[in-house]
């Protein structure tokens, strides 16, 4: 366990926690005092709420931080909440600066971060139908404080630990619930798109997570700040050390889904049912079962596909030319593993990050061509301890731009930020085939960069005085 931690009302002296001594490599992960959210993964399926709110009172807010605190804890087994579902708690850098944060702690945290995720969308590719003037309210405004998500397995464990959540601030007048977004996970862990989602996570140094193809787990430092990262150097920490320690900075973005459009896409594309799930498949790199193209390039394997020690187990350097899995289709430049070559695939290990993505709104029913107008998507939540290097690195140097894979005119034809002009290349014999004029498919509905702490931090915000 650390050393002692200051009081709040401990000036940021070199023994509260500078950056120097925040730059301390230590030892095994103190699991007790990270938010189980943040590295476990979800039950399956699952149904979850997200919910955002907005401090009125700066007591009110840290006197809910003390109510929640009781949730958060970990029960006996580290891998399980006590509460019968994930809860994690998160702040936006205007959420922290309502709590009373002192302005110099302000100032050491991520510039990403305190510059908020609206402030960069165009970096982002957050423009036309995705740019913050369509966001929906309050997403990327100041009102964001904090953030809440609630991930249960079914709907009364769900209900259970909301109502206690809700209990915890309704007396509270000071704070409000501006926003919230009920999500879930089917029992097949498909997104909108018929895809299943979740697979290729990062296994964690420390956690005893299964690795892909023998690899090694990547440093905890790269998802939880206070540990050796992939560099062999620690990431910079906000200060003073109880406030930095154990804690992620997390991405949240809510992804409205054109499903209508997609699916009409291939129709047009395609002469026969069977070439339009291909098509889809190249443009994902996995079939809809979650089978990697790599390992079954002709048709759908769905035991392969469902088997969690086999459907991860591949590399692409057997690919290299992209005809079986298109070195542009998502899941691919998403992870490019070991495709690229010897210098930037070990720093493929440097951008990981984990990610989870959890659906909301109705299914469109299967084989339905035209829109319904309802709002349906994706709710996808990164974490790391890098935010430019992770999340930003992979949406705009991977998702957004093709340079790396020579094809620098093209983006990521599922989710990179396009505006209908692009073009898909799919190799393959004699001739490569050229999809043009990809329509954007996935329109950002607004997102947030927060900062999920410690526990120990947590009980710290709760007595700033």
């Amino acid at each position: 366990m650390s050393s002692p931690t200051p009081t709040p009302s401990q000036p940021l002296t070199e023994d509260a926690g500078t950056a120097e001594t925040a730059a301390r490599p230590t030892g095994p992960l103190e699991i007790d005092d990270i938010q189980g959210g943040a590295l476990y993964e979800r039950p399956s399926p699952y149904v979850g709420t997200y919910l955002l709110l907005r401090i009125h009172e700066p007591a009110d807010g840290r006197e809910l931080i003390r109510r929640l605190l009781p949730l958060l804890e970990p029960g006996p087994s580290s891998t399980e909440p006590r509460s019968g579902a994930w809860l994690t708690v998160a702040f936006t850098y205007e959420g922290l600066k309502v709590l009373g944060v002192p302005q110099e702690s302000l100032d050491s945290f991520a510039p990403e971060f305190r510059q908020g995720m609206a402030a960069r969308a165009e970096e982002l590719g957050d423009v036309g139908a995705s740019s913050p003037e369509h966001w929906e309210h309050p997403l990327g405004t100041r009102d964001v404080h904090i953030a809440l998500a609630a991930l249960a397995p079914d709907a009364a464990d769900l209900e259970s630990v909301v109502a206690r959540a809700r209990h915890a601030h309704e007396e509270i007048p000071g704070v409000e619930v501006i926003w919230r977004q009920d999500c879930y996970q089917l029992p097949t862990g498909r997104t909108s798109f018929g895809f299943k989602d979740g697979i290729g996570q990062p296994a964690v140094e420390g956690l005893g997570t299964p690795t892909n193809r023998g690899e090694p787990p990547i440093k905890a430092g790269e998802f939880i700040l206070g540990y050796t990262d992939e560099t062999g150097g620690v990431a910079p920490m906000p200060t003073p050390d109880v406030l930095g320690r154990n804690g992620t900075y997390v991405v949240f973005r809510k992804l409205h889904t054109r499903v209508a459009a997609y699916r009409r896409y291939l129709r047009d594309k395609a002469r026969t049912r069977e070439e339009e799930a291909l098509l889809g498949a190249k443009m994902v790199g996995r079939w809809q079962s979650g089978a990697p193209l790599v390992l079954s390039p002709d048709e759908d394997d769905p035991e392969l596909g469902g088997d969690p020690t086999r459907n991860n187990d591949f590399g692409y350097t057997s690919d290299l030319r992209g005809f079986k899995c298109p070195a542009g289709a998502h899941a691919r430049r998403a992870n490019p593993r070991d495709s690229l070559d010897h210098e930037m695939s070990v720093d493929v290990r440097l951008h990981r990050m984990i990610r989870r993505g959890t659906s909301y709104g109705p299914m469109l029913p299967d084989g339905v061509l035209e829109d319904d107008g309802e709002d349906r998507g994706i709710i996808f939540v990164f974490a790391g301890a890098h935010l430019k290097r992770q999340f930003e690195f992979v949406k705009t140097q991977w998702l957004n731009d093709g340079i790396f894979i020579g094809a620098p005119a093209e983006k990521d034809p599922l989710v990179g930020a396009t505006d209908g002009s692009g073009t898909f290349t799919i190799p393959q014999h004699p001739i490569r085939r050229r999809l043009p004029d990809v329509p954007p498919f996935v329109v950002t509905r607004g997102g947030e960069y927060c900062f999920a702490p410690g526990l120990r931090a947590l009980r710290w915000l709760a007595e700033l005085t």
